[in-house]
């Protein structure tokens, strides 16, 4: 079990053994994302930016366009509200090569409170043109992601969570873009989920299953592009789905399967997530309990579900 901030650090360092074309821009936060550990390694290829991830950006395309592969490093929040135009007009907009480290995202961010947490970010970067959105569960997917972001010719947002969470997948995985991975099977309930709130999903998937409901998960690590086809196919299996996922339920995983379902299969679909209010400054079991995204709490918001169906 590895956090995903140590992970950003230690593949990018990995990669750039092989890749000289590998640079990593960093918004004055490299302690905190853990792009310091590049900095050691490569010192040469680091560049300090500053608290101005606007200019960040802009100089990242114009690295991009000389061949490297910038990597940019910084909290979720400042490039999805603070540096959003540049992204829009100069990466997206033009393709270029630049990949998005957006570190600390979601609930758990170490205490920051709702300045520097960002639960709106999916919503943002999906509605984007040319933009790959991608949440990796645990330190073996975060680390695959990454290298497959680095070999693609294009914008890629990385969405990273600040501390460690139970692994799911075994050392053989292989990312592939778009794909979704069933990580249970269920014949009453289907718990579709993102990024590490999946891991806690497939917990209270196993518990659920003490209480007489058979529930399945489904891991959704590819935002932009979606297997729509792979989803339909498991919806249709089950009686209700339900999305859960450490983000605002407007315009996330939430509102992207809505949209799947409602155009090809119309079924009743439940959103867990942040309803429409900001975060808290709080250690991240306090906030998994308020939010009702513990594994406890899904569990018996689920029941719940099934106790009020006919």
């Amino acid at each position: 079990m590895k956090a995903l901030r140590d992970v950003f650090g230690d593949t990018l360092v990995s990669l750039a053994l092989t890749n000289p074309n590998v640079l990593v821009l960093d918004a004055d936060l490299a302690n905190s994302t853990k792009a310091d550990k590049f900095a050691k390694a490569y010192p040469e290829r680091f560049l300090q930016m500053g608290i101005a991830e606007q200019n960040c950006v802009g100089v990242a395309v114009g690295l991009a366009s000389l061949g490297f592969v910038p990597w940019l490093s910084s909290f979720t929040v400042f490039f999805t509200h603070r540096a959003i135009d540049p992204v829009r007009m100069l990466v997206a907009q033009t393709h270029a090569n630049v990949k998005i480290g957006a570190a600390y995202a979601g609930l758990l961010t170490g205490l920051t409170g709702k300045t520097h947490q960002d639960v709106q970010d999916l919503a943002i970067m999906r509605a984007m043109p040319d933009m790959t959105v991608l949440a990796p569960a645990d330190a073996i997917e975060g680390e695959a992601i990454i290298r497959w972001a680095t070999d693609y010719d294009g914008p890629v947002f990385v969405r990273l969570a600040r501390d460690a969470s139970r692994d799911i997948f075994e050392d053989q995985y292989r990312f592939v873009p778009g794909k979704t991975i069933s990580l249970r099977t269920g014949s009453d309930v289907l718990i579709i989920s993102t990024g590490p709130q999946s891991a806690r999903c497939l917990q209270a998937a196993e518990s659920l299953q003490n209480e007489g409901i058979s529930a399945g998960v489904l891991h959704v690590p590819s935002i932009k592009p979606v297997n729509k086809e792979e989803i339909v196919a498991a919806s249709e299996r089950v009686k209700l789905v339900v999305t859960v996922e450490e983000h605002s339920i407007y315009g996330g995983l939430g509102g992207l399967v809505a949209e799947i379902l409602s155009e090809a299969s119309p079924r009743r679909v439940i959103r867990f997530g942040i309803e429409d209010r900001w975060g808290e400054s709080a250690p991240n079991d306090y906030l998994l309990e308020t939010f009702q995204m513990s594994p406890p709490r899904l569990n018996e918001r689920i029941q719940k579900l099934f106790a009020k169906s006919p």
